[in-house]
């Protein structure tokens, strides 16, 4: 069994910051060519300049994934420079406040375009790649998707009521398209995680001890992960360790979702 995913080519979309950037440099670390799509360019030279520093192991792609020309671009740039994709992590998510009786701010359809329908489209644009490539091999692993959701996929919290029902359904579009691509060898699954220690959440326990006490007492492992600990999942479910597992939802959330939801955080 082999964690290796060396020599394969990854698009990481949200991969600016926080838990996609992670993953983008763990795969980087292991030997992978990695394309970091983000909508924030200035973040991204930041964090990884412009992408031309190792031509051979990586580029940058700034661009709103919400829109089909960015999607169709990011492939092109992606088969331009490293002729193949073979993994996808959509890692690209955005959380915001509802309220969940004011249709003008319950943030719903926001929320679904944000964290479902960019994955389901690239999911759906990706695949067609990896089918292609695909054409005259019989056996062996074609592709991975790994979609990155939510522990409140399966909490009621009514502040969260337009990203609860955005990762709820990103989760079933797992599942779906896991069975859809089957037949093609091409798994499709998820990572659903709560807190992350991330830069914006570091602002918010400095502004708000209270918050990252509430997070620890209602997390049975009693800490929270860190962004490298999401990425270890992630790259399980990326190689080829994980052959045998599709349309599954990996949760790693220190047990969270094992205790009383109406104690807890839902993210």
């Amino acid at each position: 069994m082999s964690f290796s995913i060396e020599g394969k080519t990854a698009i990481v979309t949200g991969a600016a910051n926080g838990v996609g950037l992670a993953i983008g440099r763990r795969f980087l670390a292991q030997g992978a060519n990695v394309v970091f799509a983000d909508m924030d360019e200035e973040r991204l030279e930041a964090e990884l300049g412009d992408g031309k520093a190792e031509p051979e192991q990586y580029r940058t792609f700034a661009c709103d994934l919400r829109q089909k020309l960015s999607v169709n671009n990011l492939m092109s740039m992606t088969i331009d420079s490293f002729e193949r994709v073979d993994i996808l992590v959509n890692a690209s998510r955005q959380i915001a406040s509802s309220d969940p009786l004011n249709p003008k701010e319950d943030n719903v359809e926001e929320m679904l375009n944000q964290n479902l329908m960019t994955a389901l489209r690239l999911t759906q644009a990706i695949s067609k790649r990896m089918m292609k490539q695909a054409e005259g091999e019989d056996e062996g692993p074609v592709g991975s998707i790994i979609n990155l959701s939510s522990i409140a996929a399966r909490r009621a919290n009514p502040d969260l009521l337009g990203y609860s029902i955005a990762t709820a359904a990103l989760d079933q579009m797992t599942r779906s398209m896991a069975v859809a691509l089957a037949p093609h060898r091409i798994r499709v699954n998820a990572v659903a995680f709560g807190s992350v220690m991330s830069s914006s959440l570091r602002n918010r326990i400095r502004e708000h001890e209270e918050y990252r006490d509430n997070i620890i007492e209602n997390t049975p492992l009693g800490r929270i992960a860190g962004p490298g600990e999401v990425s270890d999942a992630v790259q399980y479910l990326a190689s080829d360790a994980s052959n045998f597992v599709t349309g599954q939802i990996i949760t790693v959330d220190g047990g969270r979702t094992l205790i009383d939801p109406a104690s807890a955080p839902a993210h």
